[in-house]
């Protein structure tokens, strides 16, 4: 129980840490709402439990061996953090350029287009698949079952998709506020810059 418990405090001080995913569910709550977040957080919490099955089954291990498909897989995920860095720098050029009033509401989407988003942010981020298979049996063993590092990692999926939740809850509080079309336009070209950033850095660890 203490090793499980201890495994819980890592996966809360992981979920802090600011990434990919709370930075695309912080920029759909504020821009669209907290039903839009929400959305996003369902898409990313999917893409963990795949992430989590795939190291628990083995199946992760033999993905990040095979050199060619995991470095297929880092490109990808550089191509579409690039690609949402591209739409939320284009949003904020489009806002700047448009005759807008001081306020504008939140922009309505599909929840499914929300969803989507928060799949492929995570589910092209190497680094998820790689943190479930170098630290889950450092706290199970080697010898584990597959069934207890499926515990761990859903641990780890549920652990992250609380944290977000509780991102959007806190988001949606403050997005009258930060519906003023010049915060907004910041919102969008900071994620853009930062979107930019994290793909960067994975085409530099290739």
């Amino acid at each position: 129980m203490t090793q499980y418990l201890s495994f819980v405090a890592l996966a809360m001080l992981l979920a802090i840490a600011p990434g990919p995913d709370s930075l695309l569910t912080l920029r759909s709550t504020l821009i669209g709402g907290r039903r839009r977040g929400a959305w996003t957080v369902v898409g990313i919490l999917v893409a963990n439990v795949v992430q989590g099955v795939l190291a628990a089954s083995g199946l992760g291990a033999i993905l990040m061996h095979a050199e060619t498909v995991f470095r297929v897989i880092k490109w990808a995920g550089a191509a579409y953090l690039a690609y949402l860095g591209f739409l939320a720098i284009r949003a904020a050029w489009r806002m700047r350029k448009a005759d807008t009033p001081t306020e504008a509401a939140p922009m309505r989407r599909s929840p499914w287009l929300a969803a989507r988003q928060g799949f492929l942010c995570n589910i092209t981020n190497p680094k998820v698949l790689a943190f479930n298979i170098a630290v889950l049996p450092q706290f199970v063993g080697e010898h584990a079952s597959v069934a207890t590092l499926l515990g761990y990692a859903m641990t780890l999926s549920v652990v992250g998709a609380v944290q977000l939740g509780v991102l959007v809850a806190v988001a949606g509080l403050a997005t009258r506020v930060l519906q003023r079309i010049t915060v907004r336009r910041s919102i969008e070209g900071a994620t853009g810059v930062v979107m930019l950033g994290f793909a960067g850095a994975l085409v530099a660890e290739s």
